[in-house]
């Protein structure tokens, strides 16, 4: 059965074509929109809500969102609420009453309740809610993290949306009974299953300048103990430059350097000085060493990605997890593997444990393949209406865009958002996008 997200129609044009309502001329040049920065604090709590970031009807929600916010965008967009005061419950004074007001237009505190300059438990509920779905540790008080998120403007929140559905409007998915998501800004990942999420995953994923792609494609196997080979651009960036410096660099890291038939190369006679490509492959060998740690969850691709364990678990406890090559890593990924194994006789947790104990490497074929989606989601709606966003950390939000227009119904509908944000879509010479629901890739 194919599934159709509803269309939502939507222009947005870096030319305004007509003013805002009630004005006779153009508005000034709008002041430079500030970035979301990345988050570095305290660590947010994983959450424990059932609902999937991504479904067959997160399209049409995000068109819907971006709807709902042209139209605060139209009454003005939201006041700023001033730093410099203490916001906390038990506060009072006019900075509350503006994080009251701020709160109320995104429904994160009941309009009905926006009265009043005190920072009382009602509001306490409101910044928890409101840093929750943007990912912040929900304390309850105004932070300079939460300070900062509160006061992104609501333009930079359309460019956000409209930028997330032309993503996911250039992508096709198969949903299957079970599958996974990551979403590499929020750096989480989703193992769904009966349209709910049954396990939810601290991830750590690429870094600015080795960023991970977006990906649809199936999980088929899962290996422990796996060796690596060393991408090319590894080899490149990372290891010549650290075998100058340290000659024993890929004898202590359990690497080894082979030629085309598979036979070891001595690391001495290579000329790790000389910028020519290597005729070589490197191989890590597998164990507690292994950049890969334990396990890696097999997903062909044209981008060589995966996901996997990892010997620096420490880095699942910051809010700041952009620290890979590309592939992302899973905390608790055995309990993942466990999961995607269900289907698979005697491979279970204790299984998987004794295994990797034995130190052997082993390949688990799955007996069907999981769908898998990377997303690059900066903002979204979930089917409680909730709506979310991360900071941009690739910066894929700016890049160029071609007009978009989707429609709410069988006739396209061209809606110009009075004072437009100044970026356009490239998703209209695109169809809709299209998800299929294929229940023979998963019998559960």
């Amino acid at each position: 059965m194919v599934m159709r997200t509803a269309p939502v129609a939507v222009l947005f044009s870096a030319l305004i074509m007509a003013p805002a309502f009630g004005q006779g001329a153009a508005a000034p040049a709008p002041a430079p929109v500030p970035k979301p920065s990345p988050v570095r604090s305290e660590m947010a709590g994983v959450s424990k809500s059932p609902i999937p970031t991504f479904d067959a009807g997160t399209y049409g929600r995000i068109g819907e969102t971006l709807l709902s916010y042209s139209a605060i965008e139209v009454r003005g967009g939201w006041p700023t609420v001033p730093g410099g005061v203490d916001l906390a419950p038990g506060a009072q004074g006019p900075a509350v009453a503006v994080l009251r007001q701020r709160l109320a237009i995104t429904d994160d505190l009941d309009p009905a309740k926006i009265a009043g300059d005190v920072y009382d438990d009602d509001l306490t509920a409101a910044v928890r809610k409101f840093q929750a779905r943007h990912g912040l540790a929900e304390t309850g008080s105004v932070g300079k993290q939460t300070l900062a998120a509160l006061n992104i403007p609501v333009k930079m929140r359309l460019k956000q949306l409209a930028a997330s559905l032309d993503r996911l409007g250039g992508m096709s998915f198969t949903f299957a009974q079970r599958y996974v998501v990551v979403n590499i800004p929020a750096a989480f990942a989703e193992a769904v299953e009966g349209d709910k999420v049954a396990r939810r995953y601290v991830v750590v994923v690429g870094k600015p300048d080795r960023a991970s792609p977006t990906l649809t494609t199936h999980i088929t196997a899962v290996n422990l103990n796996p060796t690596w080979t060393v991408p090319l651009s590894i080899v490149k960036k990372d290891i010549m430059t650290k075998m100058r410096k340290d000659p024993t660099y890929v004898s202590r890291m359990h690497m080894k350097l082979l030629d085309a038939q598979g036979g070891e190369i001595n690391p001495s006679t290579v000329d790790w000085k000389s910028d020519r490509s290597p005729n070589f492959t490197i191989r890590q060998d597998s164990g507690n060493q292994n950049a890969l740690g334990n396990v890696r969850i097999d997903m062909p691709n044209p981008h060589s990605v995966y996901m996997h364990d990892t010997n620096h678990r420490n880095l699942f406890s910051s809010d700041y997890r952009f620290h890979s090559s590309g592939c992302a890593r899973v905390a608790d990924v055995r309990n993942l593997a466990a999961w995607l194994l269900q289907d698979n006789p005697g491979w279970r947790r204790p299984e998987i444990d004794a295994a990797i104990a034995k130190g052997a490497r082993t390949d688990v074929r799955l007996p069907r393949g999981v769908p898998v989606a990377w997303l690059y989601l900066t903002g979204w709606a979930t089917r409680d209406g909730t709506v979310h966003f991360r900071p941009d950390i690739y910066e894929h939000d700016d890049d160029p865009k071609r007009p978009l227009e989707v429609s709410t119904s069988q006739q396209p509908v061209a809606v110009v958002a009075a004072r437009a944000s100044g970026f356009v879509l490239q998703s209209a010479t695109k169809k809709p996008v299209t998800f299929e629901h294929n229940a023979y890739l998963d019998n559960r």
